[in-house]
């Protein structure tokens, strides 16, 4: 890393121990939007989501937990793609890494959050005065909670990771109290073996939601001590959302009919069912479980929105995006104010977009944008895994206080199973049908998504093309600048008769 991004690491504060770190993990990867997607598959889901804890989660969270203790300078995947691949890499990488949680902020997060608010504390409408407000102020809040120093900003994830888990849990014993009341009507009803077309269904957001634990390594030089932290925060976090996942969409199968869970309300309209056990108490308990709803999601997109700005910055120091201002650290805050206003103005702008996709139909926006984080997200990954791989083989002295099970076999068998899901799960993203199609399935694109394929492909696509033009205009941009201000501050060689 070059002299700049040294400079700019001077101004880092070590404030994140394990418990921060695990925190942060939960407030970040568990994700209530995502707990109702997966519902929607039925009785499977719980299957697959159960399959994927053991045969993705486990190997994923090892390698991640290896690299990110023998590497865990500020930036983290940022620096491992760079280390293996070089600085044109690890900055495209980075760039698809980062603005997923932009697009996913001001897409599924902040939709969801405004429809749980319209439904249970009070009315927004669609496309109104007051649901354009609420969008942004919940937009911004986000990206305020990853301005402030990250030793004030930590509490905030820390208190929504508590909220988090303390809402699935409420929402998974209630459902436990009313299904004894009434019966488990929906685990009868679900059908929990497991087919080729719900895995390609769910494998994309299943992966979506297991990813993300290495993302605190973006704040490895603000962690007091990484090497012996990582790897046990990784692994509580892990455990943790497999738990969390697993448990409340089993609850949410159980006591919603099946074929009526949704995406969007998926979660809160079976906390509406279950919370009836309450009686008089209901409608209040479920109106505070609303805002923690909320809150939860809010915390979520601040979370992500700390550790991912980093990266981003980092890059942008390192001279791999455009301009090296935008990786400048706040002297006193220690956060990248200049990205994290970028990101506020990328989810504002994607937020608005999408409002105009939908034309009022959230359910079908919340999918589709949903879908267009998860295809960033996954694509990084198929960069980001033989970059460590590339690590484990040509730096085998690296001090490792951790290392996976098996040595190198170890290593790079776990790597190569995680690679292939994200392989499997990112064509499903990005071309959804067309393996249903190869296995000979019936696959109904407008009653799937609410739109036609070419809205969706246009989101997707026009997405990931955007992308790839903005990273080597950026890439483009930062090297003409760097010649220029070599040239500028080179000495200049004596002039002669002979020039």
């Amino acid at each position: 890393m070059d002299q700049r991004a040294q400079d700019d690491a001077t101004v880092l504060q070590r404030s994140l121990r394990r418990f921060d770190i695990t925190a942060m993990g939960v407030a970040a990867v568990i994700s209530f939007d995502t707990v109702g997607q997966i519902a929607t598959g039925g009785g499977q889901a719980a299957t697959w989501t159960a399959a994927l804890a053991l045969l993705f989660l486990v190997p994923y969270a090892l390698v991640f937990a290896e690299t990110g203790a023998a590497f865990p300078q500020e930036g983290g995947p940022y620096v491992w793609v760079k280390l293996a691949l070089g600085r044109r890499a690890a900055a495209l990488t980075t760039l698809f890494y980062w603005v997923t949680n932009p697009i996913w902020l001001g897409g599924s997060l902040v939709f969801i959050a405004a429809e749980t608010w319209d439904r249970f504390v009070f009315r927004l409408g669609s496309g109104t005065v007051a649901d354009y407000t609420f969008k942004l102020l919940f937009v911004w809040a986000a990206i305020l909670t990853a301005v402030v120093s990250l030793r004030r900003g930590k509490w905030v994830t820390t208190v929504g990771a508590g909220v988090k888990v303390l809402a699935l849990a409420l929402f998974t014993g209630t459902a436990v109290l009313y299904g004894m009341q009434h019966g488990f009507q929906g685990l009868r009803d679900a059908h929990f073996a497991p087919t080729t077309g719900g895995f390609l269904a769910l494998v994309p957001i299943l992966l979506f939601a297991y990813v993300g634990f290495e993302a605190p390594n973006a704040a490895g030089e603000e962690m007091h001590d990484p090497q012996r932290d990582v790897p046990a925060a990784l692994g509580r976090s892990a455990a943790l959302a497999a738990c969390c996942y697993l448990l409340p969409v089993l609850a949410l199968l159980a006591v919603v009919p099946a074929g009526q869970v949704t995406g969007i309300g998926g979660f809160m309209e079976g906390a509406r069912l279950v919370f009836d056990v309450y009686g008089a108490a209901a409608g209040p308990l479920l109106t505070l479980t609303a805002v923690m709803f909320v809150f939860a999601l809010l915390t979520q997109g601040s979370a992500w929105m700390i550790v991912s700005d980093r990266m981003q910055a980092m890059a942008a120091a390192d001279g791999g995006f455009f301009s090296r201002g935008l990786g400048a650290f706040h002297p006193r805050l220690g956060t990248p104010v200049r990205t994290n206003l970028l990101s506020g103005a990328v989810a504002t702008l994607f937020m608005l977009a999408a409002m105009q996709l939908a034309d009022g139909n959230a359910a079908a926006v919340f999918s589709v944008v949903l879908t267009v984080a998860v295809t960033t997200l996954l694509l990084s990954y198929l960069v980001i895994i033989p970059s460590l791989v590339l690590l484990r083989l040509r730096r085998p002295d690296a001090v490792r206080p951790y290392r996976v099970p098996c040595g190198t076999g170890g290593f790079l068998l776990c790597a190569g199973v995680v690679l292939a899901w994200i392989a499997v799960g990112s064509w499903s993203a990005l071309f959804p049908g067309v393996l249903e199609h190869l296995f000979g399935l019936s696959y109904d694109f407008q009653d799937q998504w609410g739109v036609s394929r070419l809205t969706f492909e246009s989101f997707t696509l026009g997405t990931v093309a955007l992308l790839l033009l903005v990273g080597a205009v950026g890439f483009a941009a930062a090297h003409r600048r760097d010649q220029a201000s070599r040239s500028l501050t080179s000495p200049r060689r004596p002039s002669s008769d002979a020039d």
